[in-house]
């Protein structure tokens, strides 16, 4: 029995191990080849660095252009390009909770006519392709006027993420008893009030898990970014290093993908348990 245990428990942390390294070894690569120099990255072992080189780094803050042999390579605006990040993430990221929330909260607690249909809507639209409402959206910013400005990504993300965020919470506000509102209105709070100091502290992990969702979309596209955006120093981090011209800046390229997930799986490693714990809190009613 216990030798049945020991190789169960053996074969568990193999494959642990096994996915760790096969999730990790993309940034392990990175970090080496942002830490080589031209030469070596040409002839050294590509899996290991003999002379740990920090000027990739250092090009990613240089205050001028930088000579590169005989080719001179435009500045990399990298510190404007993560403030743009943060600017267009916040605002998004706000705007998608307080839409999500609002609209979860009255298709799980208030149950308007076919809201089962609308939570199933909601999920279903990400079966239409992107590209299919790419241009809806670009002649819409146009008409707004807010083309080259972050306002039009704090605008377009959450078109992206509310749809999940709203399936997500209504899921879970959905398996709430309802009794603990009406213990709170007993008490004389109303529905704004319950909702403020009852339902949210208790749904702290699923609006976490749709932070995270929300963050992970915007994080990886570079589509709207780059178009939207088609100025340099107005363009966000993902899409500023996927302009770049990699023939000359290759390894600055690496070095500044590696830094920017070098500070984005720290924040998802420590809010995985959340993430983990609402997804299954909301999971339970199911669709």
């Amino acid at each position: 029995m216990n030798d049945g245990r020991t190789r169960t428990t053996f074969i568990q942390w193999t494959l642990i191990l096994l996915l760790a390294v096969y999730s990790l070894f993309p940034i392990y690569m990175m970090t080496v080849l942002s830490l080589k120099t031209a030469q070596e990255d040409v002839a050294g072992n590509p899996f290991f660095v003999r002379h740990p080189n920090f000027e990739w780094y250092l090009n990613l803050f240089e205050p001028s252009e930088w000579v590169r042999g005989e080719l001179t390579v435009p500045t990399v605006p990298y510190l404007v390009w993560v403030k743009n990040t943060a600017i267009a993430f916040t605002g998004a990221l706000a705007l998608t909770l307080l839409a999500s929330l609002m609209a979860a909260y009255a298709i799980g607690r208030l149950h308007p006519p076919g809201w089962r249909w609308w939570r199933r809507a909601l999920f279903a639209s990400y079966l239409i392709p992107q590209t299919l409402i790419f241009l809806p959206m670009y002649l819409v910013v146009l008409r707004l006027h807010i083309d080259d400005s972050l306002l039009a990504l704090i605008l377009i993300y959450p078109m992206l993420t509310v749809p999940f965020c709203v399936w997500l919470l209504s899921a879970y506000f959905q398996r709430l008893s309802p009794e603990i509102e009406e213990s709170a209105y007993i008490e004389g709070a109303g529905r704004w009030t319950a909702f403020v100091r009852i339902i949210l502290p208790m749904s702290w992990p699923v609006i976490v898990a749709a932070g995270i969702f929300t963050l992970g979309i915007m994080s990886s596209d570079t589509m709207f970014a780059s178009v939207f955006l088609p100025n340099q120093f107005h363009q966000t981090l993902a899409a500023g290093l996927s302009t770049m011209d990699v023939g000359l800046e290759d390894l600055t390229v690496i070095a500044g993908v590696n830094m920017a997930a070098l500070t984005v799986v720290p924040i998802h490693g420590i809010f995985a348990g959340a993430f983990v714990r609402g997804l299954t809190a909301a999971m339970v009613e199911g669709a």
